[in-house]
């Protein structure tokens, strides 16, 4: 790889750092190709990416970021898990790892806040975005369906005794 090569990776990895919400790093000694390649598919279906990436390039885009304190972990075979969502790529990892004892998370970093192995774990016990908003929307959502069923249930006990009225008069 040459320096411009260099150059444009770190200018990359410096993006992802500053632009994730979450960043996982994990040993991946012994994975094979075909399970590096499902631990991507997973991550991608879930909104984020897996990157491998020289530690010594990694540790340069890391200065000045939110989230340098994961420069103590970038020892040997290390790869990068990241998510905008700031659950995501925890979760996936964090999965991963329990299904595969191959991948093994060291921490990570959650803006400024460092997270060790057991903040990773907490950060992927929380509710996702997508599942936060759900949450919201039927809270909000509940109390107009108890309002049009009340609204509702006088005007159909009416309409069922008119019927039985009617049908009692013919």
């Amino acid at each position: 790889m040459d320096r411009a090569q260099k150059e444009k990776v770190v200018e990359e990895l410096g993006q992802i750092f500053e632009s994730s919400g979450v960043v996982v790093v994990a040993h991946y000694e012994g994975l094979t190709v075909a399970e590096m390649q499902d631990l991507r598919g997973r991550m991608r279906e879930a909104g984020g990416s897996v990157r491998v990436a020289k530690n010594k390039l990694a540790k340069i885009a890391l200065d000045g970021k939110p989230v340098a304190s994961i420069a103590e972990y970038l020892e040997g075979m290390t790869v990068l898990a990241y998510s905008e969502d700031p659950v995501a790529a925890a979760k996936v990892m964090d999965k991963y790892a329990k299904d595969n004892d191959k991948l093994v998370i060291l921490g990570g970093a959650m803006g400024e806040t460092a997270l060790d192995l057991a903040g990773v774990k907490a950060v992927a016990a929380m509710p996702s975005r997508e599942e936060l908003i759900a949450q919201i929307v039927s809270q909000i959502g509940a109390p107009a369906a108890n309002i049009a069923g009340a609204i509702g249930a006088p005007a159909s006990n009416i309409a069922s005794i008119l019927s039985t009225i009617e049908e009692k008069a013919a």
